[in-house]
Formats: structure tokens, sequence, C-alpha cells
């Protein structure tokens, strides 16, 4: 990958194909949007980028706290970097906390927003959430990086572990060893920016560009009423449900994941500007 020295850090990237600029904002699985890079939909149209956040795999790690605001001004930099003034913008889960972050503080630079079940921890369904990866954060405090992983994944994916790794095996390589190096990032320093980020309907409101939101029909409860709380505030939201797959959508269906993104954008095309 390429490196950008961006906001005092360094940023690992990777630009594939040409056309309006998509940026893409993983989670914890730093690769996790490999498999819409091979999806014709979306590679043969758009100028994807992909990068990994300060703190994942060979991107600069910093010590917290690191804010979601930080991500976004990272993200808004990497931009800048690249010469790309105006984007398409796309996260998965706290990915996608880092993209509606991005849209708050420089709504300039996003054309539109794709929120693939957004991490919003702050309501009701998430203190559930917290209660059912309650195990995991336990495995994590004893130094048990790998049994936090499978934990974690298990909750949020809604599969057993041995599934939910079967499916991030053979889909992305080596990202279940990566993850597991990468839970210091993940569980010290991203996870407790998450539950300090503020986004109630007040900053829903505040986000003007068009936003489509993706769930999955086998997805967790906290997704549902995340998708319910998107509906109900951001002035200018689609719907989009991908049949068959949880919170790891892109993944396990990339196909049609990404057919419903290149629809969205090419009926918000730059062009119309």
């Amino acid at each position: 990958m390429n490196i950008a020295k961006v906001n005092g850090v360094e940023l690992e990237f990777e630009v594939v194909g040409s056309g309006e600029p998509l940026l893409l904002i993983s989670p914890v699985l730093a690769d996790g949007f490999l498999p819409l890079l091979s999806e014709s939909a979306l590679a043969d149209h758009y100028q994807l980028i992909r990068y990994h956040k300060r703190g994942w795999i060979g991107s600069t790690h910093t010590p917290p706290p690191v804010s979601i605001a930080d991500h976004a001004a990272d993200a808004a930099a990497l931009l800048n970097h690249l010469g790309v003034p105006r984007a398409h913008i796309a996260g998965h889960s706290s990915g996608a906390a880092v993209a509606a972050q991005l849209a708050l503080d420089h709504p300039e630079t996003v054309h539109t927003l794709i929120l693939l079940e957004l991490a919003l921890l702050s309501l009701p369904s998430g203190e559930a959430f917290f209660q059912q990866a309650g195990p995991a954060f336990e495995a994590y405090g004893n130094g048990d990086h790998e049994s936090a992983l499978a934990i974690f994944m298990s909750v949020v994916s809604g599969l057993d572990w041995a599934t939910c790794r079967a499916v991030l095996e053979e889909r992305l390589a080596g990202s279940v060893a990566q993850a597991i190096k990468d839970a210091d990032t993940f569980f010290g320093v991203e996870l407790p920016a998450l539950t300090q980020w503020a986004f109630g309907p007040e900053h829903a409101a505040a986000i003007h560009c068009p936003v489509l939101s993706v769930l999955g029909t086998q997805t967790q409860p906290l997704w549902v009423e995340v998708a319910d709380f998107l509906r109900s505030h951001l002035p200018h939201v689609e719907d989009c449900t991908i049949d068959g797959v949880g919170h790891l959508l892109h993944i396990q269906r990339p196909e049609p994941v990404a057919r419903a993104m290149a629809e969205f954008l090419g009926s918000n095309s730059m062009a119309g500007d």
C-alpha cells in the first residue's frame, strides 16, 4: 500500500479504478472492504479509495484518546492529500461513525454518505449489546486477545465463531490473525471513542447530503434500531436491505451490496452538481 503523511501520522492507503471517488472506511477488520474492490458494479465505474485508520496494521499507532472526530479529520486530510476535493463516503460499523462525523465536520467534502450498519451505541439497544459483549471485554482485560475477538465478532455478526471465522477467512484471508494483532487499537482505543461519540437527532438532522442506510435482514436488534433512528432523523435518507446477511453484510454478500451502492451513487452523481 501507499503511505500518506497527514495530521502528524502516516496512513496506509490504496486507490484502484477511475471515476467519481468513493472513500471506504472500515471498522475492526482493517481490510473489510476488500471484497467490494472486485465487484464490477463499483470497480468498473468508481475510483475506490481504502485506507487503514491510525492504529491499524501499518498506519501510525497513537496512544488514546483517539476520537471519532480525529479519525474524521484524518479521512479529510487523506482526501486532501490525494487532491480529492469532494467524494462519496462509505463506512461500515464504527467506520460508518467516522463517515457520519466527516459529513458533519467537512460537509463540503462529502457528496453522498453510505452507512452500512452504523455503530451507534448510545441508543437503548446499545446497553443490551454491551451486556452480550461483556465476556469479550473481560477476555481482553485478561490479555486473551484471540478469545476477545472471537466473542466480540460472534456477538456483532450473529454467527457462531466457527462459522464467522470461516466466512472471514474465505473472503478476507489473514484478516482474523490481523484483527487479533490490532486488538489493542480496537478494544483499547476505538471502542472507548465510540462509546463517547455524540450523535443524536440534532446531529443527524445537520447532515444534508443524500444518505443510503444499508441493513442486513439477519442483523442484531441494535442495528435495526439504528436504521429506524436514521430513517426518523436524517433529512435525505434511503433504505436498502440485503437478504440473508447480518452485520458482515458486504463480506458475506458483496455483490448485492455493491450493486445497491452503485445504484445509489448513480442516482446521486457528482455530474449533477
